[in-house]
């Protein structure tokens, strides 16, 4: 095991870098967590992405077609699931030609 000695006052300034640098990703963790939460949408927002009814997307709801979050009353929707939603359920125009 090798020891190396530092003076106190280099010793106090690498302990400062690392603090700031601890700060500033912190900072940069949180921003990316309260960024995510603000994504997920609500019933209206996905009603008028798929342009259906509330009454559609809840018989979607049951049958288990979308996946989804409820906090007491309300239901919340990940964009990421509406958009596989969507894409399993696109169908390409065949080609008709003979």
């Amino acid at each position: 095991m090798e020891i190396v000695c530092i003076e106190k006052k280099a010793f106090d300034e690498i302990c400062s870098h690392l603090s700031e640098f601890e700060d500033r990703l912190n900072r940069l963790c949180n921003l990316s967590q309260d960024f995510a939460l603000k994504n997920w949408m609500d019933n209206q927002d996905v009603c008028k992405i798929l342009r259906i009814s509330k009454r559609t997307l809840q018989v979607y709801r049951e049958k288990g077609l979308i996946p989804f979050a409820r906090i007491k009353h309300k239901i919340f929707y990940k964009p990421d699931d509406i958009q596989r939603f969507i894409e399993s359920n696109y169908h390409p125009i065949k080609n008709k030609r003979q």
